[in-house]
């Protein structure tokens, strides 16, 4: 089963190497930190900025992986979603899809937004399905968007709000509690 914690200082050196992992920075806009202190100095401002927060995705209380909500300061009640499993044993179990369910059950109840929007490269086929298995909806693609590694990358825009959430929590949480991945 999976859990969201809170952030917490001494998740910066976990994160560090996390950002650095090829199969996580793989699927990222930007380029991993080179330097410890290049990554403390984004540590500093993400763990300041009112407008992001994020929770440590745990598995069985071991840290597997980061969700982050960034756009809440913004008038407009919506965000947007990031995540990442970042242990290689955790990977390909379900467990980004039911993060990203505890995620928006927080960003739609303790933040009381209307809409969850997020960003992902085209071929990321795996979060692709994770977000249409939680009732995300395609509201764009932008193509050649994310320069990375030497190439151009197509990016899909999706979006849930929060009575689409509403309409499909029940269901998405009860096969999340079959499968045993969060608590039922």
């Amino acid at each position: 089963m999976i859990e969201l914690r809170e952030i917490q200082d001494g998740d910066a050196d976990r994160l560090f190497h996390w950002r650095r992992e090829p199969e996580v920075d793989r699927w990222m806009y930007g380029l991993p930190p080179d330097t410890m202190n290049e990554h403390l100095a984004w540590w500093a401002a993400f763990r300041a900025d009112p407008d992001r927060t994020g929770w440590i995705i745990e598995r069985r209380g071991r840290p597997v992986g980061l969700i982050t909500l960034q756009g809440l300061a913004a008038p407009h009640r919506r965000a947007q979603l990031g995540w990442f499993i970042a242990e290689a044993d955790a990977r390909g179990r379900g467990l980004g899809r039911a993060a990203q369910a505890l995620g928006l059950d927080r960003a739609f109840g303790e933040y009381d937004l209307v809409k969850i929007w997020s960003q992902v490269l085209a071929d990321n086929d795996t979060a692709l399905r994770a977000q249409a298995a939680a009732g995300f909806r395609r509201e764009g693609y932008m193509r050649r968007h994310c320069f990375k590694v030497g190439r151009f990358h197509d990016v899909v825009v999706l979006g849930i709000l929060k009575e689409e959430w509403a309409a499909v929590r029940g269901g998405v949480m009860r096969d999340l509690g079959r499968s045993q991945l969060i608590a039922a």
